[in-house]
């Protein structure tokens, strides 16, 4: 199995420049999270957009869905804002013969207390483990896309059911 990567920006990959949060879309930190968590899964890196995901817009979701349909790979893991995650995830939906699991961040990966590594290692085991479908994978749980909300108060993700 080989796994593909998709960077499409938000938090994760988020850099600070000052107190006053200053900040743009580094480069994708999969491949840092990845080689230090010593993952031995066959991977591919796609970076294929830097945007926070409130400026994320349908033309943005109509290009992650076509790479997602174009992709060689079955398992799809993609990095992605939380702030418009679950409706990527909803765009996603109806592709055939695809496992893809949508995560992302509270706090950039960057930064030493963060929730990225820890979503990326959920993502990771769901991705292998997941049957064909969209998954949203935060705070230590799985959700259906369509079935997932966040809620900003409490910072963290919600079944709808």
């Amino acid at each position: 199995m080989r796994l593909r990567v998709i960077t499409t920006g938000g938090t994760i990959d988020k850099v600070y420049f000052d107190a006053t949060s200053e900040y743009e879309i580094g480069e994708p930190t999969v491949p840092h999270v990845f080689r230090e968590a010593g993952v031995g899964l066959e991977w591919v890196l796609e970076p294929l957009l830097r945007k926070d995901s409130l400026e994320l817009d349908a033309e943005d979701r109509a290009v992650i869905r076509r790479a997602c349909e174009e992709a060689e790979e079955s398992a799809i893991l993609i990095t992605h804002g939380t702030d418009t995650m679950a409706l990527t995830a909803e765009f996603l939906r109806g592709i055939p013969g695809k496992t893809i699991v949508l995560t992302g961040a509270l706090a950039p990966a960057r930064f030493r207390v963060t929730d990225a590594i820890f979503n990326l290692g959920l993502a990771l085991g769901a991705v292998q483990s997941k049957p064909a479908g969209v998954y949203l994978a935060m705070n230590g749980q799985l959700f259906e896309a369509g079935k997932v909300r966040k809620n900003r108060a409490a910072a963290r993700f919600e079944s709808l059911d």
